[in-house]
């Protein structure tokens, strides 16, 4: 009787217990009829209408699967958005089209609330009403709870629950649910992606290849904008650090336009490096510099970092050995109307750091007096490499070491899949520099690169004793 909705007060009144206890299915309807005029709440219908858009060949009950895929689609690897139709039964109210709105306000938490499907539809048998469509999990068994059939009592509504056909589609389901429906069961199914412009980013592990051309086009479909959909096929490039990739639906165009924190970058996505993970960690570091502070971004990229400095007049000098990303770097300095600020190099990074940066790092702090407040910051994003990088600091500089206050500060990233990521990368940066940077240093964890993988930023002023060589007297 629960099954059928049935209210709790019939269920609980001993005579009828007694009544009903050896009583055939048939006979405890006719029960049932006797008792609803006398128990408040219950009321039976003999016949429920039903209203349709499909043939009579639909099995009339709820099916509790509304939002999955017909059950054919599954090992489907050429995409038939034909083969997601289905019909499901849903529970439906019949109301005077005039009241519509009132009822939808009164009944909003059990209104079917799918987007892209209809709650309002027409009355098959009656121009002057309407079927309000509700949420079959909010009324699993066709029968409306106290609280709503009090809210159409007020609004003299007859609270009968019919079953209506609702057809669905492709377009009526979310690309995770296709997907779930496609792949096989009880494995992972992939969603989500990393979007630079035009371009859908996707990291499929092995069980999803035989489906990645049907994945890339479900993510075209259901996310405006996209255009195209790669698969990374291999690891970063330590050297460049990019990676082969494979279009899987859409145009072959990976020129794309992306725009993080207000500034709009172009690049070449199969030939440069470019994370929009990134973006909170590029404003993070951005943050920190003051106009007139001096950057050195030694593995500068198209340049998140190098470009919002140099809008926020700080003078930049930025490199890349990889000579698609130099050449980015350039067009998004011309942009953004810097290029004038930022001085490009294409050099290694250890080059680098003992060219231009020793350079200017030879000129600059001498001239420092005390009361300067020109900052010096060298940023080291190459997270597989930079933290061996850092040898390169010792002695860098000969001569008497400048104030304290003027000792250029470095963010170095790396990768770590030590238990204590801060105190490993920590002391790979010490072995680095050959001294302590207990109290010296911090350290920022960017992000989860993957399980048991963080991404950190290891923040410290290069010591004077490390920095510096002094010369013999």
């Amino acid at each position: 009787l629960w099954r059928f909705g049935y209210s709790a007060r019939l269920l609980k009144t001993n005579h009828f217990r007694t009544a009903a206890s050896n009583t055939s299915f048939p006979a405890v309807c006719m029960l049932l009829a006797q008792y609803s005029g006398r128990i408040p709440g219950l009321f039976v219908v003999v016949k429920k209408n039903t209203f349709s858009t499909m043939p009579e060949t639909v099995e009339d009950k709820t099916n509790p699967e509304l939002y999955s895929p017909h059950p054919g689609v599954r090992g489907m690897t050429l995409l038939d958005r034909e083969a997601f139709k289905r019909t499901v039964v849903v529970p439906a109210l019949k109301v005077k089209k005039e009241i519509v709105s009132r009822v939808m306000k009164s009944l909003k938490p059990s209104v079917l609330q799918r987007p892209g499907l209809k709650r309002v539809v027409e009355d098959p048998e009656d121009e002057d009403s309407r079927l309000v469509i509700l949420d079959p999990h909010k009324i699993p068994e066709f029968s409306l709870g106290e609280l709503e059939q009090e809210a159409l009592k007020q609004l003299s509504v007859h609270p009968e629950v019919s079953r209506y056909n609702l057809e669905l589609s492709y377009e009526n389901f979310k690309s995770e649910e296709i997907l779930r429906a496609v792949l096989p069961e009880g494995q992972e199914v992939t969603s989500g992606f990393s979007r630079v412009g035009h371009i859908a980013h996707l990291n499929l592990r092995e069980h999803q290849l035989p489906y990645r051309h049907l994945i890339g086009q479900v993510i075209i479909d259901k996310n405006p904008g996209i255009t195209c959909v790669v698969n990374k096929t291999n690891i970063i490039d330590s050297t460049y650090r990019n990676f082969e990739m494979e279009v899987l639906a859409g145009e072959n165009n990976l020129v794309t336009k992306v725009k993080e924190n207000n500034i709009t970058y172009e690049l070449d996505f199969s030939k440069v490096y470019w994370n929009p993970r990134l973006s909170t960690e590029h404003g993070r570091i951005v943050e920190l510099l003051k106009p007139g502070d001096v950057l050195f971004d030694v593995f500068a990229g198209i340049g998140p970092f190098a470009v919002p400095a140099a809008k926020k007049k700080c003078r930049v000098f930025a490199n890349d050995l990889n000579p698609e990303s130099y050449n980015w770097l350039l067009h998004n300095c011309k942009l953004n109307k810097v290029d004038t600020k930022v001085k490009a190099f294409n050099m290694d990074g250890r080059d680098f750091l003992r060219g231009p940066v020793r350079e200017e790092l030879s000129k600059e702090l001498p001239l420092l007096k005390e009361e300067q407040k020109t900052s010096f910051h060298i940023v080291m994003n190459l997270p597989a490499l930079a933290v061996e990088f850092l040898d390169v600091f010792r002695h860098l500089l000969i001569g008497e070491p400048c104030s304290t206050a003027g000792l250029p500060t470095v963010h170095c990233y790396g990768f770590s899949k030590h238990h204590n990521p801060a105190q490993d990368i920590q002391e790979r940066a010490e072995a680095s520099l050959g001294t302590s940077l207990d109290g010296r240093c911090s350290t920022y964890q960017v992000r989860n690169v993957a399980p048991n993988k963080e991404m950190l930023c290891i923040t410290f002023q290069i010591p004077a004793d490390v920095l510096y060589k002094r010369p013999c007297p």
